[in-house]
This record gives C-alpha cells, structure tokens and sequence, in this order.
C-alpha cells in the first residue's frame, strides 16, 4: 500500500506541476524513448544477473511492494521452536533430540510451527547449530565466528535483488542521454524542416533524458531501497537464532536465553515478555501432549 500511494504522489506531483505550468501532457507519452530506455535496462539487466538472481529479484519485488516481512507471529513461532528444542537438549538423551534435527519434516517439534518448516533456510540453520551443540566439542566463541560467516554469506545472498536494482538505477541517467542523443540524432536528419516541427523532433528527445532519471530516482532506486530494508529484516531471524543459542551454550536456561533473542528484535515489532512466555510454554507443551497421546 505504501509504495502504490508513494507512486501516485509521485505521478501526480511531477504531472500536475507540469501540466500546471503549461505544459501538455501528450508531449511526455514518447513511447519510443521509453521502449529504448526501459528495454536496454532490462538487458542489461539480464546480462549482468544469473537466473537464480532474476528470479529472486522479481520475488523481492513482490514482497517489497506487498510490504511482506516477519510479523510478531513469526518471531514467536521462532522462538517457540527455539525453546522447544533447547527443552528438549537440556532433557532428553541424545538420540532423541537428533531425530528433531536430521528429519525437522517428520519431527514433532517443527510440526508445530509449519512457517518456520517452510523456510528451508531457516530450519537448516537452526538444525546444524543445535546439532553442533549435540555433538558437544566445539566452543561458544568458534561457533559464534561460524554462525556470523553463515549470516554474512545468507545476508550477501539475500541482497543480490538490491544490488542488481541498484545498479539498474545508477545505469538509467545515461542510458536516458543515450535515448536522447539518438532522438537528437533523428532531429538532425529534419534540419529542413519547419521550426514546429524540429522543435517537437528536439522535445521529444529530452524526454529520454528526463526519462532516464526520473525512472532511476523515482521508480527503480526507492524500489531497490525498499527490497533491501525488507530483507534485511527477514535476515534479522537468524540473528535470533544465534543469539538465543549461544546465550543457551553459555549456560543460560531456555527461558533467560529466548529473552537474549527477543531483545534482538526492532522495538515497534518485538512481543513482550509475556506473551513469549505464554506462548514458547504452550508451544513446547504440544510435541509433549502428542507423544503422551
């Protein structure tokens, strides 16, 4: 909603000032300024992107226009499945916890929170560590350096779409001047014509400059922005995760290591204490009432 009502402020300002100074609207609607500059974008584009990024990106795009991003239910289905497991390392022998963390898709435990089995991502992370943490051998501050490398390179791979945007939208001004001079170039071929005429062939061409930098400021650059601050946001789940682990490898019971975790989350965004509480509690008592059953 935000980025269609930013879009028509900004429509309707650049269009209803130039129209209020005079000008005519149908002098702007230059379709093939547009075709050049947008296509050439789009080519280029692709060539710089693997497959993977261009998809991805047009996921992103999705997501950043649909302002798609964790909700408090998400962070509390993380933490849920933290606590879960963290109950279940402090308790159950190690066989028992390792059939959670080799199959979460048939584990009890991730059952209980299908949104975060369904980020494949996601699950793995918190299953390698807790098995690093089964196995017993490594130390805090080796598996810290660990998750921090892991982060990074998921952080660098969820921005790919930002990077391929912005660098679109740095492109744009001077693919629009490319527009232009070939519009000028076009004008030049009608020297012979009447001023009226030359002069609309010249205006026509401006409009691939101004074309250029408006779609790059305007439209692709703020769309680059918002896709960046929307995964970045999504990284910010696995910051949870590793600190709440290592705050529980550390020595700290589940419900003091959840809290290392929650107070990683934005403040306008973050549940309190007890509504974590109520629900890591309610949450860790379903794998129990299913095997009881």
């Amino acid at each position: 909603m935000a980025f269609l009502i930013g879009t028509i402020v900004t429509l309707g300002c650049m269009l209803g000032g130039f129209a209020a100074m005079g000008g005519h609207l149908s002098v702007i609607f230059q379709p093939w300024e547009f075709v050049i500059i947008l296509g050439v974008s789009l080519g280029t584009f692709i060539i710089a992107n693997s497959l993977a990024t261009i998809k991805d990106t047009g996921a992103a795009i999705v997501d950043a226009v649909l302002d798609r991003g964790p909700t408090e239910r998400d962070y509390l289905d993380v933490l849920g499945v933290l606590y879960t497991l963290m109950r279940e390392l402090r308790g159950k022998a190690r066989s028992e916890v390792e059939q959670h963390v080799d199959n979460p898709a048939e584990s009890a435990i991730f059952k209980n929170f299908p949104k975060v089995l369904a980020d494949v991502n996601l699950t793995s992370f918190i299953c390698d560590y807790c098995r690093l943490i089964i196995i017993g051998n490594a130390r805090t501050h080796e598996i810290e350096a660990l998750m921090d490398e892991e982060i990074h390179t998921l952080t660098h791979d969820k921005l790919k779409p930002y990077h391929a945007l912005q660098s679109v939208a740095d492109g744009l001004p001077a693919i629009g001047i490319v527009a232009a001079v070939l519009g000028v170039v076009k004008a030049m071929g009608a020297l012979d014509q009447s001023p009226e005429i030359l002069g609309g062939l010249i205006g026509a061409a401006l409009i691939g400059t101004f074309a250029g930098i408006f779609v790059s400021y305007g439209v692709v650059s703020p769309l680059a922005h918002k896709i960046k601050v929307a995964r970045a946001v999504r990284c910010r789940l696995y910051i949870i995760v590793k600190q709440t682990l290592l705050a529980f490898m550390n020595g700290a019971m589940p419900q003091i290591a959840l809290e290392h975790g929650r107070k990683t989350i934005a403040s306008h965004d973050r549940p309190s204490i007890d509504m974590v509480e109520n629900e890591t509690v309610s949450g860790a008592s379903k794998p129990n009432q299913q095997q009881a059953a």
